[in-house]
């Protein structure tokens, strides 16, 4: 059965050909450069890579702008425009975080993307990345392209290898993906993507696959990308073809992938247990916006996201989603969970001393610097919430956030549940007494927890 191809529309006003197949923790495929088309890549031996993907999550496919199904009649090719045929595929869905998968030309795509989504991406994977540059043997092929489209794609067919039937085929489907003027324009713009300042910013964990025999690309370029993305790992396995599903290497492929998702989709399963929940949120985060404008307070917020995040790692936690000033994450310890509370307030303790300093005028100086001080409040819950979609839901959440909703900026607040739960364990809690959370008709007890060194 061939999966329903359907279409999302861009914000600049390309309609975008996308499928997907299998249920699941979502994993969005990012086109292969040029030459991507739907329908007839379904027909090809492609398929047993795609149902592969497919067998244990939900597969997210699409043709870029230009290629295959979506529209052809575009001219805008930038780095910044293939970013909205993802966005407007992912928001159609209404994926809130998914696994990226990029591939060649366009796995600086999926870099760039994570990046600057690091909310949304629970894990990058990278398939022959082309970071960096091309191969200069590329050069002279591309040149025959220019003049010659169906020697070039014949040309392009054979390196791929194969019987003199398949390679023939492989041609014909080439020359239906994309015409030859959006193919060079396509091309032409993908050299021009720059991501390399971007690569130390990638939180997500990453995978980096490298077939060990391929002679486009140097395993140096995979090994620089592990090097640089901080939680990265490389797997390097048997084989020369550019194609996944060809070679005796596509069984190791599979399990390295599965491998990698495992961590992802266990955590979903297990988000319906017990869990401490935890919502941070910025105080003055509106008149911040207005004192700074969108750009200064989009910096702030951006070190926001780091230390959270940087946080959450460090003591286990898992992020559920981030409300653009705050975030809701979930714990499998109390402990861990209010160990990781108390560190985020001594972070942004620590980060707000070193802005007051740098803010400091001299002395008998006014000073002309905007504030940027991030006073974080902390509220945390613990019970079963529901788990559906990638979300959390029930009681337990709602009490947290209303919790949170109590404190001050610096402060942490929890409930009498929470408290109960860390008895013995060194945590020092003042009574807040009982206070009427809103939506609620009792009376619930909250405790500020004590986390300065002294």
């Amino acid at each position: 059965m061939e999966p329903r191809i359907q279409y999302a529309k861009t914000s600049d006003g390309v309609s975008i050909a996308y499928c997907t197949l299998g249920q699941g923790m979502p994993l969005v495929e990012m086109p292969s450069g040029e030459f991507s088309h739907l329908q007839l890549e379904w027909q090809t031996p492609a398929r047993r890579w795609y149902e592969g993907l497919a067998a244990k999550r939900m597969l997210v496919r699409y043709d870029g702008r230009g290629t295959g199904l979506s529209d052809r009649d575009v001219s805008e090719f930038s780095l910044e425009a293939h970013m909205l045929d993802l966005e407007a595929v992912v928001d159609r869905l209404g994926l809130k975080t998914f696994a990226l998968f990029g591939l060649y030309s366009f796995a600086p795509l999926a870099i760039a993307y994570a990046a600057h989504h690091p909310e949304r991406v629970s894990h990058l994977l990278m398939w022959l990345a082309t970071v960096g540059g091309f191969d200069p043997r590329w050069a002279a092929l591309r040149e025959l392209g220019k003049t010659d489209w169906n020697l070039y794609t014949d040309a392009m067919a054979g390196l791929f290898g194969g019987q003199p039937d398949e390679v023939a085929a492989t041609a014909a489907f080439l020359r239906e993906c994309v015409t030859p003027e959006v193919a060079k324009a396509i091309h032409d713009a993908s050299c021009e993507f720059d991501v390399l300042s971007l690569l130390p910013k990638v939180t997500s964990p990453t995978l980096v696959l490298h077939r060990h025999q391929y002679q486009f690309l140097d395993l140096s370029v995979s090994k620089s990308l592990v090097a640089q993305i901080p939680d990265a790992r490389l797997v390097l396995l048997e084989g020369s073809s550019p194609f996944a599903y060809v070679g005796a290497s596509f069984n190791a492929t599979m399990d390295a992938i599965d491998e990698f998702l495992a961590d992802g989709q266990e955590a979903q399963a297990d988000a319906s247990a017990f869990r401490t929940v935890l919502f941070t949120d910025i105080e003055g985060s509106t008149a911040m916006t207005q004192r700074l404008g969108d750009a200064g307070a989009r910096e702030v917020l951006r070190e926001h996201e780091r230390i959270v995040r940087e946080a959450l790692k460090a003591h286990g936690g898992s992020e559920v989603k981030t409300m653009g000033d705050g975030f809701m994450a979930s714990f499998g310890s109390a402990v861990k969970a209010l160990e990781c509370a108390i560190a985020l307030q001594r972070a942004f303790d620590e980060r707000n001393a070193g802005v007051g300093a740098a803010l400091a005028p001299p002395q008998g100086a006014a000073s002309s610097a905007p504030t940027s001080a991030i006073r974080v409040r902390i509220g945390l819950n613990a019970g079963e919430p529901i788990a559906e979609e990638d979300d959390l839901f029930g009681t337990a959440v709602i009490t947290a956030a209303r919790i949170a909703a109590q404190a001050q900026g610096g402060e942490i607040l929890a409930s009498d549940v929470l408290r109960q739960l860390v008895a013995g364990k060194g945590f020092l809690f003042a009574d807040r007494g009982e206070t009427v959370l809103r939506g609620f008709e009792d009376p619930v007890r909250v405790y500020e927890v004590r986390w300065q060194e002294s």
